[in-house]
């Protein structure tokens, strides 16, 4: 072909009628920016699919990102050869067919795939799942790039002009996709309904683009719009487009079931993976995690030394800890940091928090909210963000300890519940050293005694930090004198303290540096 030689496809259209020429002159670019927004769209999508299955974690998003890169790679070098073989619309519009029917049916494979691959181990599960359900319609999507550029390439004298373009449109749209799917889609219409439109999106354009009606067998035109229907009625009637959450926010997959536990009425708030509250019908003191009854021992000895104390909770979650200070302590003055208000809309619709509650909600993040709250007004606060090993690291380090800090009274108890594995894990050692450079006594504490005997792959320490000393007498003689109960906590003995301190090298936690997914690597693999 001739530099100036054009494709019987892309001759002027309307060219009496400049505004009609204009306007198509602008489809490939729109086909570019549509298809790039749709992939990164469903790149983002991916992790709150996975959520539920497998967790979110640095393995998680890592697998993500590298599954839809190599997608994109491979389909960007496959396009670049079937564009010099086959260079028409007709190409174009198969492909934009194909992607709209491996879009689809991943909402089917969401229910089976998570099953097929739950033997293997924790990574390899991970990366195939992602590729078993991204890694398709990335290719072809990747695709579609080098088959645009190739017909649009009439003049080889306007190469790097015209192929720079259609990148930067490319890139455009994969900004919308991630910016219109992080911060609107999710919340508004759920990940389902995002795969759904995604794949109706690929399906017009294929209709309207790409010169289906030339092929020659039009069954194999009709072949993949017979399966992508059969597949989005399949998702309805078999409820595989039911994400099975009672919200899905920016945050969460937000699921509440009801069971019964000791004879009473329980719902339990899972959050993605984590089951994360049990929260009683009638009774809100009813706890059930061994963490809650640690704190609700620490709750004794503040109501004890200041009689109306107050209170801050860093996590929401089914607001078990604060409602039964609400019920039980009435006059306390309880404020709660809740990164997502889908939470707390949950709390209020179905875990029997009351509309008129005295409870205070923020709906920040914790470590920008704790700039603005009043200074040394604090009697205790409690860090209940932290779940399995989905850590938000920017409430771990020194600077926010200190911040915790100066928001407590002299007296005052920082009090948070992590998970780790003291044999294998080093998250817990490193969030004590860090502890001790800003409060005078840092305390390791569990439910029982079962410190070096206990064969769980993971277990929820807590640790408090206090800038005076607390004992367990302390503990009794306060839970007697306000009519609680007999304390469950248990202090790490000294020396074993000393002994699972010493043993490995503690590390700083700054927000310099704070590698908190690489500690608890281990225990994560170790419990999957």
């Amino acid at each position: 072909m001739t530099e100036t030689e054009v494709l019987p496809e892309e001759e002027p259209v309307a060219r009496g009628n400049p505004v009609v020429s204009a306007l198509a002159s602008l489809i490939p670019y729109l086909i570019v920016f549509t298809a790039s927004a749709c992939t990164l769209i469903l790149e983002i999508v991916a992790g709150r699919i996975l959520a539920p299955v497998i967790g979110v974690s640095l393995y998680t998003w890592t697998s993500i990102i590298g599954v839809v890169l190599a997608g994109i790679s491979a389909g960007n070098y496959a396009g670049g050869v079937l564009a010099d073989k086959y260079p028409s619309r007709m190409t174009l519009g198969i492909l934009l067919l194909v992607s709209g029917v491996f879009t689809v049916i991943i909402l089917p494979l969401i229910s089976v795939a998570g099953d097929l691959v739950s033997d293997l181990p924790l990574l390899p599960r991970i990366v195939t799942l992602t590729a078993v359900l991204f890694l398709p319609v990335s290719v072809i999507l990747g695709m579609v790039t080098p088959i645009v550029i190739k017909l649009e390439l009439q003049n080889l004298s306007r190469t790097g002009n015209i192929v720079g373009r259609f990148y930067a449109i490319s890139t455009a749209g994969s900004i919308l996709g991630v910016f219109l799917t992080g911060f609107v889609l999710i919340q508004w219409i759920g990940t389902r309904p995002i795969v759904l439109a995604v794949a109706i999106v690929l399906f017009a354009m294929a209709l309207l683009f790409g010169d289906l009606w030339k092929i020659r067998y039009k069954v194999f035109a009709a072949l993949p719009v017979v399966i992508a229907i059969a597949a989005v009625y399949l998702s309805f009637s078999y409820e595989w487009f039911d994400s099975d959450c009672e919200e899905e926010s920016n945050y969460f997959c937000i699921k509440v079931r009801e069971r019964e536990i000791q004879g009473k009425t329980v719902r339990t708030l899972t959050l993605d993976q984590l089951l994360h509250s049990y929260v009683a019908k009638g009774d809100p003191t009813f706890l059930v995690y061994g963490y809650e009854k640690i704190t609700g021992d620490f709750v004794a000895l503040q109501e004890y030394r200041h009689g109306t104390p107050k209170v801050m909770f860093i996590g929401g979650g089914g607001y078990t800890m604060p409602r039964l200070i609400e019920h039980h302590y009435g006059d306390w003055d309880v404020e709660v940091v809740e990164i997502d208000p889908a939470v707390t809309l949950i709390a209020h619709d179905y875990l029997w928090l009351p509309l008129n509650t005295t409870i205070i909600s923020y709906h920040e993040d914790a470590r920008m909210k704790a700039r603005e709250l009043p200074k040394g007004q604090y009697d205790m606060v409690v860090g209940d963000a932290f779940n399995d090993f989905s850590v938000p690291y920017q409430l771990t380090t020194h600077e926010f300890n200190q911040e915790v800090k100066e928001l407590l009274r002299p007296d005052g108890i920082y009090i948070v519940n992590i998970v780790d594995n003291i044999e294998i894990g080093n998250f817990l050692r490193s969030y004590v050293n860090t502890m001790q450079h800003t409060f005078e006594h840092v305390y390791v504490l569990r439910d029982d005694d079962l410190w070096d005997k206990d064969e769980r792959s993971n277990v929820t320490y807590v640790v408090v930090g206090s800038s005076e000393p607390i004992s367990h007498a302390d503990l009794v003689e306060a839970n007697q004198a306000v009519g609680w109960h007999e304390p469950i906590t248990r202090f790490m003995p000294e020396d074993l303290f000393y002994r699972w301190f010493h043993e490995k090298e503690a590390v700083m936690l700054t927000d310099g540096f704070v590698p908190v997914d690489q500690m608890l690597a281990p225990v994560f693999l170790h419990s999957r």
